[in-house]
């Protein structure tokens, strides 16, 4: 019997085969009806911050203001459209029969087409296709409605209509017409406010000023009443809400951060369009908006002097977050000011502001100790002769106050010793991209602002080298190669370290700090030293730039807490006398810092320091004839400083007033004394300034059996100098002055110009010649044979040389 029915059954199926074909199809059919992408509409790049809070806006590409589908929509706004649009909203899948029935009723006892029943999700597949409103795209539309339904949850769908619904003119979506018609993010607006905008996408154009203003207003408060019967909202808030004005003229969007915006367009571009249009970025929107305000009052005094531009980075030194990023001002409606121009990521000439990453290598490198002497005088380098600031030379500086005062000539020094690859390397490994010529391009000029680099990779540069020094300790005493990353601007994006902790950085934890201790000592912008008084005075390690012809002025500045770097200028290039960083850039650095309180200081990295016996007078490691030896906490790797080349061992008469050797004075007669002795030229400069001792000079009738060393030296020209002689007014070839030292003031210089005797000078030793263009060989000879030799070249400028 179960038999006889199972092959009833297997007949029936046979014979309805073509139907369950059909029905297959069908449902095939039916599952692969809904396209992947509903909407694929271009939307507007929109920049938040860190909370959310809206900070700048652009239009989408269709000329619509349409924000990218929001993560959530607000509850009020749920309330509202469902109550107005699909009460029965959670009860059905996709299609309302009770709402169908009664409008086919309405629309044939009215002879029209008077209501469509259409649900919210039914709107959204209308919204998504575009076609014309038909009987047959309606049934369409009914059969996706119920697909979505299957694939969406009904938060997912009211999203969906949120995010693409017309609310007048070209606003689309609920985000953007919050912010277009008030002014504020959706979820901040009130009963009233919500109530009139639930109601427009049933009626997009009642949102225009002037007009239809009754019929909006009738529709808000039906709306809001029908509310207060469902409860939503108790009657008091439903009288209130209904005294709200409507809206007016649509509100332009904040532009708080343009330039950002236009940096995450332009990366969204570059990295193939990926994710959604809306950035979640790191900024701190109070923040942003009190430095864009100091920006603009500095603005106003620097565009007296034809500076118009100016921009600040403020980077969160523990992550590398960006908190504020002010590209330029912005001021839109002046073409002539360039406010366009996003100066963060434009690469300019940087100045001095990479000498402490110099001296942190020198440093790391076991060149120098933080106060090494280093020789401040004129220098010519294959025709490069660099200039202090204030065209003076000190003769021997210590190498923490070269950099405290930014003097080029032992920058410069510094990098001859170190070598511009290596430094160009090192520059590259902190993640600074755009030196990318080779270095013999660059020179040494380099150091001094000869290559150019970003304020984005700049400061972020300063930050990676604090992050190390914060996390030192951290780390037990060790680095993690991943604290050097570029800045970063994006919520979403997150630095994971995959290294390994090791005990080699990229620059020891030692070294950072002798940094950061030499530009803590720079004197403010109009304070002086006197901000040291002050116990609350905020501490920022800090270093100013200004590029060659007075183009960009530069202040970089941290604190255990922040990265803060401002450029000023010009977005064209253009120079401008008085555009120097410490007047122009600084001071809007200290009114940046004193936003951000960061009274602590980076602790002192003791684990990566040993003592190291010091001698007093030169910085350097003791050497056997160092009379004032200090033992001082040092880098480790200060233990491969050389031993101090300054102090030597000389020999006296009896009286001391003379140098002798043996062979005019008897061993038992002589004093053995150390004797701090600088180079002629380094000595001609520095006891011009410092208390300095020179060296007796030997006894008469005293031969120096080729002991007494150097004692003289061509100060200017230096050797393989190449010299510009100017013209003067009466249009004669200008003369050049050409200078020598000698330790013996009583001593006479013979001068010979390409062997050819000129004459002969005593006490100060100063020439005036006028060789012709060309090459030449400058010498000099002193009464005890001792010479000096120089090449060099006169310009022809007629010539084009």
């Amino acid at each position: 019997m179960p038999s006889t029915k199972w092959q009833k059954i297997k007949l029936w199926l046979y014979k309805k085969r073509k139907w369950g074909i059909v029905l297959a199809v069908l449902l095939v059919a039916y599952y692969f009806i809904l396209p992947k992408t509903l909407f694929d509409k271009p939307t507007s790049f929109v920049v938040e911050d860190a909370d959310g809070r809206l900070l700048s806006a652009s239009i989408a590409s269709d000329g619509q203001w349409r924000f990218p589908a929001p993560d959530s929509i607000p509850q009020k706004f749920i309330d509202c459209i469902t109550t107005y649009e699909d009460k029965r909203f959670y009860y059905h899948w996709g299609v309302d029969p009770l709402a169908l029935g009664r409008a086919i009723k309405q629309n044939i006892s009215g002879g029209k087409v008077v209501s469509g029943a259409s649900t919210l999700t039914m709107q959204v597949i209308r919204l998504s296709r575009d076609q014309p409103r038909t009987i047959w795209q309606k049934f369409i539309e009914t059969v996706l409605a119920t697909r979505l339904e299957f694939s969406y949850s009904k938060k997912e769908i009211l999203n969906l209509y949120a995010s693409n619904a017309p609310f007048g003119g070209n606003v689309v979506g609920l985000d953007a017409a919050a912010w277009r018609y008030y002014g504020r993010s959706p979820y901040q607006l009130s009963w009233g406010e919500m109530a009139t905008l639930a109601v427009l996408p049933n009626s997009p154009s009642l949102v225009h000023p002037g007009k239809n203003q009754k019929i909006l207003l009738q529709k808000r408060n039906s709306l809001l009443e029908k509310l207060a019967d469902n409860r939503n909202i108790d009657p008091t808030t439903c009288r209130l809400a209904k005294l709200e004005p409507l809206p007016g003229e649509p509100i332009p969007l904040p532009q708080l951060a343009p330039h950002l915006l236009d940096k995450f367009r332009k990366d969204w571009y570059r990295h193939g369009k990926l994710g959604d249009t809306r950035l979640h970025s790191t900024l701190d929107a109070n923040l942003q908006q009190n430095i864009i305000q100091a920006v603009e009052r500095h603005h106003q005094n620097l565009k007296a002097n034809g500076i118009n531009n100016a921009a600040v980075l403020v980077l969160d030194l523990e992550t590398g977050n960006t908190l504020a990023y002010v590209g330029n001002v912005y001021h839109p409606e002046d073409p002539e000011l360039q406010s366009h121009v996003d100066i963060i990521q434009a690469p300019r000439s940087p100045g001095s502001t990479l000498k402490p990453l110099l001296f942190a290598a020198m440093l790391n490198d076991g060149f120098i100790l933080p106060n090494s002497l280093l020789a401040d005088v004129p220098l010519a380098i294959a025709g490069y002769t660099p200039q202090n600031f204030d065209l003076g030379f000190d003769g021997a500086v210590p190498a923490s106050e070269a950099l405290s005062r930014s003097l080029n000539v032992p920058a410069v020094g510094m990098l001859k010793q170190y070598r511009t690859e290596r430094f160009q390397a090192l520059l590259k490994k902190m993640k600074i991209t755009t030196m990318q010529k080779p270095a013999s391009h660059y020179g040494l000029s380099l150091i001094l602002g000869g290559g150019e680099t970003t304020l984005w990779e700049l400061t972020g540069a300063y930050a990676s080298l604090g992050r190390q020094l914060l996390h030192y300790k951290d780390l037990n005493y060790q680095y993690d190669a991943d604290d050097i990353h570029p800045p970063i601007y994006n919520r979403e994006e997150k630095v994971i370290s995959n290294s390994s902790p090791s005990t080699h950085g990229l620059l020891n934890a030692s070294s950072i700090w002798f940094t950061l201790q030499a530009m803590e000592d720079v004197m403010r912008p109009g304070e002086e030293m006197l901000w040291q008084q002050f116990s609350s005075s905020q501490r920022v390690a800090w270093k100013t730039g200004t590029s060659f012809g007075f183009r960009d002025g530069w202040a970089i500045g941290m604190t255990p807490r922040f990265a803060i770097g401002v450029w000023t200028g010009n977005a064209d290039g253009e120079g401008r006398p008085g555009l120097i960083g410490v007047q122009t850039a600084a001071p809007i650095l200290f009114e940046v810092a004193r936003m951000m309180d960061s009274r602590q200081w980076f602790s002192k990295p003791s684990q990566d320091m040993e003592k190291i016996a010091v001698c007093k007078q030169s910085g350097y490691q003791a050497g056997p004839n160092c009379p004032d030896v200090d033992s001082v906490l040092y880098p480790k790797s200060g233990s491969k400083v050389k031993a101090c080349p300054y102090h030597q061992l000389i020999h006296l008469d009896a009286t001391g007033k003379y140098r002798v050797t043996s062979n005019c004075e008897a061993p038992y007669n002589m004093q053995h004394v150390s004797w701090f002795v600088l180079p002629p030229t380094m000595e001609f400069y520095y006891r011009a300034k410092h208390l300095y001792k020179p060296l007796p000079p030997f006894k008469p009738g005293c031969e120096t059996g080729g002991q007494a060393g150097q004692s003289m030296e061509i100060i200017y020209p230096r050797d393989q100098a190449k010299i510009y002689v100017p013209v003067e007014i009466d249009g004669k070839q200008g003369a050049t002055v050409f200078k020598a030292t000698h330790r013996d003031p009583d001593a006479v210089i013979f001068w010979h110009l390409d062997d050819e005797y000129i004459g002969s000078t005593t006490t100060f030793h100063q020439i005036s010649l006028n060789p012709s263009p060309g090459n030449h060989v400058l010498s000099i000879i002193d009464e005890s044979g001792e010479q000096e030799m120089v090449r060099f070249e006169i310009l022809d400028k007629k010539r084009g040389k």
